[in-house]
């Protein structure tokens, strides 16, 4: 019996084209959460009040009369899905700057110089990970570009994992350049 040879893989590799570079393809929860710009969380508390103020407009102009304690349970279920609709949102306007569809140079920079100072101290680029490598790719492989689609369906990756669409090169490279630089400062002694 004769196996088959494909020239092409199964399942194409994920690649969005945007408008700005790729930082990351499925960057960490804690990165997309610590790369948030003011402005994102001013927009997320926006949106999350949104919710209760409306719920307090309406029982003003129309009032429910559910009795003593029977509104602030509404509030309170509507200031929980405020708050969540208004993190998403802020990590949604996240996550689209490392996929690069909106404006990022900020995070680059960020970016750039965070995985330059752990190659500098010689640590892994995305983080140790207690995963097989096998679990890492499955985990890499069901969140990838899953911000995409957040609105939907809310699925964050939390595993560490070295696959993330980017070539890491240039990280190496401008931590040469920037040692270089040290070691031309100081006069070549290190």
């Amino acid at each position: 019996m004769a196996t088959e040879e494909r020239t092409t893989p199964v399942v194409p590799h994920k690649h969005i084209e945007g408008d700005y570079p790729l930082i990351d393809s499925d960057p960490h929860f804690k990165r997309v959460v610590k790369y948030a710009r003011p402005s994102d969380w001013a927009y997320g508390a926006g949106f999350s009040a949104i919710g209760p103020a409306l719920m307090l407009y309406w029982e003003r102009v129309s009032p429910s009369y559910v009795g003593k304690g029977g509104f602030a349970p509404i509030m309170r279920l509507t200031g929980a899905i405020g708050l969540t609709g208004g993190f998403l949102l802020v990590y949604s306007n996240s996550i689209n700057r490392f996929y690069g569809a909106a404006e990022n140079r900020r995070e680059i920079d960020l970016d750039m110089k965070e995985m330059v100072s752990k190659v500098k101290a010689g640590e892994p680029l995305y983080g140790k990970s207690t995963l097989s490598e096998h679990l890492q790719g499955v985990a890499s492989r069901n969140s990838r570009y899953a911000g995409t689609f957040i609105h939907v369906l809310p699925w964050f990756n939390f595993v560490n994992h070295p696959h993330h669409g980017v070539d890491t090169a240039k990280y190496y490279r401008q931590a040469e350049r920037e040692l270089e630089e040290e070691r031309t400062k100081t006069g070549g002694e290190f």
